[in-house]
């Protein structure tokens, strides 16, 4: 069978309409949404003009881009990693082969700690953030962009990763608030921080088969697979978070489903307390927060 393409459209609504119709003769779930998304932003326009001004003549190179999109889309390349970005918590995120691509349950943890950063600012006047597992830094840099007295240090055992989180503090004019080194979750640090938070690798190597090819081809296994259990990265963090933290600092996790119970028994092994869980907007339990209460015996240097 002939590979679709978009050689007779004429017009950016022509264009568009024949996306749709490829991606729905592929059985792709969501075959509509992707043709506006992939259509409107190659071709610079709002999603509305593509009904508004569909009328308009099709460039060469805005087809020659619909086109390559086109193909790569039926190949399995997700709408945002032909896009090259993806917006979370309200801001633009360059992607990388070597990030993960930021979904809107992470944005549960945003919003479960945005009051306890302003709880911080309101006591001290700033707050020191720690991000391990960075990937796009769409953590660290919401909170930043969200609130100016904040300060973020980025942790990712991939200097690919670190790379992609520096441009895009740059690119959001959040650079002078942010910093981005490689290393191994917070093994490497010896500074002490009012909050950290993590998104870390939380799937069980045995499942990582099972994940759909959008993500076992374009995410990076780094951001997914968290050994035998799930639970090898949660177990790091429980085991070394204490010492990073102020006294009645703050940490905050997503966890994957079903979790909840394995990992708030490791940080409270390790001298936590559970103090709230949220959920996602599907109901699922996301976010784990716990408070910090112990001394610590690491020298104190603010960050």
């Amino acid at each position: 069978m002939a590979r679709p393409d978009l050689t007779r459209a004429a017009t950016l609504g022509e264009a568009w309409l024949m996306m749709r119709t490829a991606f729905r003769s592929e059985g792709l779930e969501t075959a509509d949404l992707d043709a506006r998304l992939l259509t409107a932003n190659l071709a610079g326009v709002e999603p509305h003009q593509l009904v508004t001004a569909g009328d308009t003549p099709l460039a060469e190179d805005v087809r020659n881009r619909l086109n390559q999109a086109l193909h790569d889309r039926i190949e399995g390349m997700p709408v945002h990693r032909i896009l090259g970005s993806r917006e979370f918590y309200g801001l633009s995120l360059g992607l990388s082969p070597a990030t993960l691509e930021p979904r809107p349950d992470t944005e549960t943890l945003i919003d479960a700690v945005l009051p306890l950063v302003r709880e911080r600012v309101a006591a001290k006047g700033s707050c020191s953030i720690a991000d391990l597992g960075i990937g796009t830094g769409a953590i660290g840099l919401a909170l930043l962009a969200t609130c100016p007295e904040a300060r973020c240090l980025g942790v990712d055992v991939s200097a690919e990763a670190v790379e992609a989180a520096l441009k895009n503090a740059d690119a959001l004019g959040l650079g002078d608030r942010y910093e981005a080194v490689q290393g191994d979750w917070l093994s490497d640090l010896d500074v002490q921080f009012d909050l950290i938070v993590s998104n870390p690798p939380y799937i069980p190597t045995s499942d990582l088969a099972s994940l759909s090819r959008e993500v076992t081809e374009y995410d990076p296994v780094l951001a997914l697979d968290g050994g035998a259990d799930g639970l090898d990265a949660y177990r790091a963090i429980a085991s070394q978070a204490g010492h990073r933290l102020e006294a009645g600092g703050y940490l905050a996790l997503e966890i994957g489903i079903g979790q909840r119970h394995s990992v708030a028994a490791l940080a409270v092994a390790h001298g936590f307390a559970e103090v709230g869980t949220f959920r996602d907007l599907g109901g699922v339990e996301r976010v784990l927060l716990f408070k910090w209460e112990g001394m610590t015996n690491v020298a104190r240097q603010d960050f």
